[in-house]
Order: C-alpha cells, then structure tokens, then sequence
C-alpha cells in the first residue's frame, strides 16, 4: 500500500468528498435517486437494515477495504483508505446538522442535474490525484483482475446493476430515472476529467526566440523544443519553438510575447492529455 500523501493532496481530497457527500446526502437521498455506486446501494439496503445511512456507509466502506487489502494488495493505495472512511464521517455530520432534509426543487430531473454537477466535480478532482472515492471501485478493481473485466467496464456493470435493484423498493420511474442517471453520470464525469487534462501546445515564430525560450524555461519551469523552419515563400530561416503548456501557463507567455515581439508567429492546438516527465515540473 502507498503510504505517502503531501499535504495538497489531502486538501484536495478533502474538498472532492465533500462535494461528492454533499451530493448523495443533500440531493440523491432525499430523491430516492437509486444511481449506480455504493451509496445507491446503500439507499436501498436501508429499507431493510434498521441503520443509520452514515452507520451502513461506514460498515460497507469498512468491509470492501478489508477485501481489498486481502485480494488486490499493492494496487490498493492510501488515498482510497482515506476517501472511503471520509464519506460516512462527513454523512453523519450532516445528519447531526440537517436531520431532516426535503428535496432541493421538487423536480427530480432538476435535482438530477444538480447532482451530476456537483458530484462529477468532486470525482473529477480525485480522478486528477490519483485518488478515488472508494466503494464500487474496489468491486470494479476485483472484476478487473480475477475476471479480465477493463475498470470502465466494471464500473458500468455494476452501476447498471445497483441502479436496477431501485425497483424493489421503489416505482418503475425511479428504477428509469436511476439506469438513466447512471448512464449519463459517467458521460459527465468523463467530461470533467477530460477538462483538467487538456493543454495547450503553442509553437512561435520569432526572431528572439532566445528571450522566449528562456521564458518559457525559467519562468514557466516547462520544456520547449527547438527546431529550423524555413519559410515556403522566401525559404528565409527561421526557429521555432514548440512547449505544452497549462491554461494559465499559455495566458502568462502569450502575455510575454506580446511584451517581447508582437510580431511573432504564433498557433495553438489543444492536447487532451500528457504522459510522462512532462507532469514534473521542474
């Protein structure tokens, strides 16, 4: 088990499973929204257990990191140990704060939307560490390694699965409500995630391409390519940088540019994501 988690981490993961309890406990509870996670689940085990939301959370979460410490060992980090314990704790809070809590329009499909935002939002921000928010993903890490099911895979299985035990607790409307909300939960966090991947590849035209350069090196702490481009008019030689950046990384050297040649040559292309040194910065 990954024993090691700095102090940005923690804030972050923090932050995720708040808005990620908020959204089970302020939106999917009052509305009966049967979606596929562990939390679902637990809105239908409560019908028939005579326990608190928080107590059963804590119980299921408890038992699954059990397993997964058994059955998946090293692959089963510290970040999911937090997360896991994190979610009954901040639901019992909020049943000591707000006891009783009604639906937050009236509207489940407005209520549903509200929800997917909010909690694509907190997963997003895990999913951007590393980290995750526990439950199922221990479930869809056991299906991946003992029977060749891919993560996504198991996570849909399972959600789609969790989603349609709503109808024996529940009206058919909502069993629809939850296998659709399912569906469209891991389109919206697939969006979220997509967005704090993306980068920006810039490439410059210019004649101090040196100043640019050693912007781009010790200001912005990034890695910039060089290479000999020659014009197809008057075949005139030139340099061109090429560096990927953050958003706000790209604002600050287009900023410089400007400053230092507004005449240079400038285009930008968006990247959907990078793997490798490139993530270290210097």
């Amino acid at each position: 088990m990954k024993a090691k988690i700095n102090f940005k981490e923690f804030l972050v993961i923090l932050v995720g499973m708040f808005l990620i309890s908020v959204a089970v406990y302020y939106v999917m509870i009052p509305d009966n929204l049967v979606l596929g996670s562990l939390s679902g689940l637990i809105l239908v085990l409560v019908n028939f257990i005579p326990l608190k939301i928080s107590t059963l959370t804590f119980i299921l979460n408890a038992a699954l990191l059990v397993v997964g410490y058994i059955f998946i060992g090293k692959e089963f980090g510290l970040k999911t140990v937090i997360t896991s314990l994190m979610l009954p704790v901040y639901l019992r809070v909020f049943e000591i704060v707000t006891p009783n809590v009604e639906s937050l329009s009236g509207n489940i499909v407005i209520d549903l939307a509200c929800f997917m935002v909010v909690i694509s939002l907190g997963q997003a921000l895990l999913f951007n560490i590393n980290a995750s928010s526990g439950g199922l993903d221990v479930v869809a890490k056991l299906l991946n390694k003992y029977l060749g099911f891919k993560i996504g895979e198991s996570l849909t299985i399972v959600g789609f699965v969790i989603a349609f035990t709503s109808i024996f607790v529940y009206d058919r409307e909502t069993m629809i409500i939850s296998l659709i909300g399912t569906y469209i939960y891991g389109l919206v966090l697939d969006r979220y995630c997509d967005g704090f991947r993306i980068r920006k590849k810039v490439c410059i035209l210019s004649g101090k391409y040196t100043e640019i350069q050693e912007f781009i090196v010790k200001e912005l702490h990034r890695g910039a390519t060089l290479y000999r481009a020659y014009g197809g008019m008057g075949l005139a030689e030139q340099m061109e940088i090429a560096t990927i950046l953050e958003k706000s990384e790209y604002g600050k050297l287009l900023a410089f540019i400007q400053q230092t040649d507004p005449a240079a040559f400038v285009t930008v292309s968006t990247v959907n994501e990078v793997i490798g040194a490139w993530n270290k910065k210097r």
